[in-house]
């Protein structure tokens, strides 16, 4: 990004002004469609701003890990197309891909979305694995908030295939949906020049070193959080951080409903 630019975002955000308009704590319009994916167990397309997000869910039967023998498997996985933007190249996962599938799973673990105990079906030998993919569409900023908010309705959405004990029927889904216990949603607070802004531009997020992401529950507890880049942040910016990840959160969960 251009010094100049650079500085005219600083700038504005000084003054409590936004490029597109916005006040520092607004997110752009956010749209939610389910059920995007014919094959898939469960999907949602989400867009935030010009930001778009798909995310499927698959899932299947395996072993459970031996530390955790009653417990279903859940894994989380981000591919980056070239085609969403300039900075993605192909070839195996990003170091970005791998940390926004990591922060992703860490809000959905951490708030216990899904009661893993529900997902086993012979103790020590069989359990539901379940499979989250996500697909960036179009990089406009803010691409963790999206991704989470696309994983959280695509696993609301989910429903089992068809099991008779044996084999699996992929291609008839039934009525049961997984155990979810609650939604965790993340907010991504971007520090541009002394500010922290919510819902961050590719621009803005041009004109900042570090942001922070922090995922909270249905009764705001906050369940996880992330720091990227390599600025600085004051404890009163952090606990600023958390009342504005705790209130829009809320904001956001009733789009799930």
């Amino acid at each position: 990004m251009m010094i100049i630019q650079k500085n005219h975002i600083r700038g504005l955000a000084s003054a409590g002004k936004r490029m597109d308009g916005r006040k520092e704590d607004d997110f752009r319009e956010i749209k939610i469609e389910t059920g995007v994916i014919e094959n898939a167990e469960g999907s949602a397309k989400v867009s935030v701003g010009k930001t778009e997000i798909i995310a499927g869910v698959k899932m299947n039967i395996g072993e459970p890990f031996p530390d955790r023998p009653d417990e279903g498997i859940l894994m989380t996985g981000a591919e980056f197309s070239p085609l969403a933007s300039f900075e993605f190249e192909t070839g195996p996962p990003s170091e970005d891909a791998i940390e926004l599938a990591r922060v992703v799973d860490r809000g959905i673990r951490e708030s216990h979305m899904i009661d893993n105990k529900k997902l086993c079906i012979a103790e020590g030998e069989k359990v539901w694995m379940v499979f989250v993919d996500i697909h960036i569409l179009n990089h406009d900023g803010n691409l963790l908030d999206c991704a989470a908010l696309a994983a959280a309705a695509a696993l609301g959405h989910a429903k089992f295939p068809k099991y008779d004990g044996e084999k699996i029927e992929f291609g008839e889904k039934t009525d049961k949906g997984l155990p979810i216990t609650c939604k965790p949603i993340a907010v991504t607070l971007t520090k541009v020049g002394e500010k922290l802004l919510t819902d961050a531009t590719f621009e803005e997020e041009g004109a900042s070193d570090v942001k922070l992401t922090v995922t909270t529950k249905d009764d705001g507890n906050i369940c996880a959080i992330q720091k990227s880049g390599s600025g600085p942040l004051a404890f009163s910016e952090i606990e600023k951080a958390f009342e504005i990840s705790v209130r829009k959160g809320k904001e956001l969960r009733k789009l799930l409903e």
